[in-house]
């Protein structure tokens, strides 16, 4: 029997001899970062790609996130999720901000509109929501909410590349979208990340803070930081927007073995494409009810473990778990139901573009039998 270790994820590396002739240039020009050739084509071709206007790429995926709140000046409460990845609510501790946790819709592990209200106060600046798994939040009800208490919007869009919704991007939702091209993300420029804003002043201040607040050579009109993608990352990920639409096709294929082997399993959830949104298949997601499966999530992750099947608990503990947030007012459990039915049953099957037809075998017979 086949045992070899199935990855829960796997990176889209470009040919490597497709590679080098941009890393020559590099060498050539012995330009290595500070707003590049390729610094500055990556973030002109990922607009194209993107359908959007101003996009400002990053070192990494949590510098964005960081970034936004300083470029809106946000302080005081943010609302936000805690069915996601820690970087979303440290992003707000390091800019001295409080995060509220809210609940989450128990279908799709977005942040619940309906709770949002209830947990404003006079301290409220932003909502922070997350598109978990790629999945849109409810983006009409959130601006709605903003609107009538004048908050700002940031979508956490980490999972969210070339996601559409009736043939919008949308990144195009909120004051700012953030991006990470993490190596585990659907688009990868091994570490990296983006933000995207909606006209020029706002893209002008964004450049200003990720570079120490330079205007010019002498004038620093900003406090801000290095977060500046090095010219290396940005060539790959130049060369990476070929090969991305056939990474995301055969990601559609693998989603399409799991769903027609695990639609009538007994005690196995799934999350099935919403009408109308074009997706990237970051995540597959299934949800374990120990009582009808016969097994629990964790039984059936170890159980995995032990044949070389390597899934992901993602996302387990919620953030208001963790020590740092524990003590919060809004952490408590009473406060977040589903986010904690969610973390406590979910487990994300290995996805990625290069999962063979055996793969996705030794994976449905663990997860079946």
């Amino acid at each position: 029997m086949n045992n070899e270790q199935i990855t829960v994820t796997s990176p889209l590396l470009p040919p490597l001899e497709e590679f080098i002739p941009y890393l020559q240039q590099i060498w050539d020009s012995k330009w290595i970062t500070n707003n590049g050739q390729f610094h500055r084509l990556l973030e002109k071709a990922l607009c194209e790609y993107l359908n959007v206007q101003y996009i400002s790429v990053f070192t990494n995926g949590t510098l964005p996130l960081i970034t936004a709140l300083q470029a809106l000046r946000i302080t005081g409460e943010v609302i936000t999720t805690p069915f996601s990845f820690v970087a979303t609510t440290h992003s707000l501790w390091w800019n001295g901000i409080k995060p509220v946790f809210v609940d989450v819709d128990p279908v799709t592990g977005c942040l619940d509109p309906d709770k949002i209200e209830a947990a404003i106060t006079p301290k409220t600046t932003a909502i922070m929501p997350v598109h978990v798994y790629g999945n849109p939040c409810n983006t009409k009800r959130i601006k709605e909410i903003a609107d009538k208490y004048g908050l700002k919007v940031i979508y956490d869009a980490a999972h969210a590349f070339g996601v559409k919704v009736n043939g919008k991007s949308i990144l195009e939702e909120g004051d700012i979208s953030t991006l990470s091209f993490h190596a585990t993300k659907t688009y990868t420029t091994i570490e990296g990340g983006a933000l995207i804003c909606h006209d020029e002043v706002s893209k002008k201040r964004i450049d200003y803070l990720k570079n120490f607040g330079f205007a010019g050579e002498t004038e620093v009109v900003a406090p801000g930081i290095n977060s500046k993608m090095d010219e290396v990352r940005a060539a790959f990920g130049l060369l990476n927007l070929k090969y991305v639409d056939a990474a995301i096709a055969r990601r559609k294929t693998v989603a399409q073995a799991y769903r027609m082997a695990l639609h009538n399993v007994y005690g196995v959830r799934i999350l099935d494409d919403i009408k109308g949104v074009d997706h990237n298949y970051s995540y597959f997601p299934i949800f374990i009810n120990k009582e009808e499966f016969g097994m629990s999530r964790d039984e059936l992750y170890f159980k995995m473990k032990e044949q070389n099947i390597l899934a992901r608990r993602y996302f387990y503990p919620l953030i208001s778990e963790f020590s740092t947030y524990r003590g919060l007012p809004s952490a408590r459990p009473e406060n977040l139901p589903n986010a904690h039915k969610m973390a406590d049953s979910v487990i994300c099957l290995p996805m990625h573009h290069i999962l063979a037809g055996s793969d996705i075998e030794r994976i449905l017979e663990c997860v079946v039998k």
